[in-house]
């Protein structure tokens, strides 16, 4: 009895095992320092618009969504606290610029 890729690939004149090692290598996802490129990054404290209650903010991140929220969990959990990730910026509830900058720094960024 034949294989269904096998009858598949006779009706279309294509090998598909040939098909399956044509595909080239994936590259490892890169980090988000080796994304950032050596741009540094801002960590700011902010409170406008948040009734007066401070928020650690890092600005100016060059790295992809899903590197983005990945890296706003691990700074989440090094602070323990809350807070959110979008449009290349990462908010952390509270001030939290040492702590935040010495974990970036540790990944290698450039922190200003």
């Amino acid at each position: 009895m034949q294989d269904w890729k096998d009858m598949l690939g006779a009706a279309f004149g294509i090998n598909p095992t040939q098909q399956e090692q044509q595909e080239p290598p994936q590259s490892a996802p890169r980090t988000a320092a080796e994304q950032q490129g050596g741009v540094p990054v801002h960590v700011i404290i902010d409170k406008k618009g948040r009734h007066g209650k401070q928020a650690t903010i890092v600005t100016d991140l060059k790295c992809d969504d899903d590197t983005l929220k990945m890296l706003a969990r691990d700074l989440k959990q090094v602070c323990g606290a809350g807070g959110s990730a979008r449009d290349g910026e990462i908010l952390i509830q509270g001030d939290k610029r040492e702590a935040v900058a010495a974990h970036l720094k540790a990944l290698g960024f450039k922190v200003k």
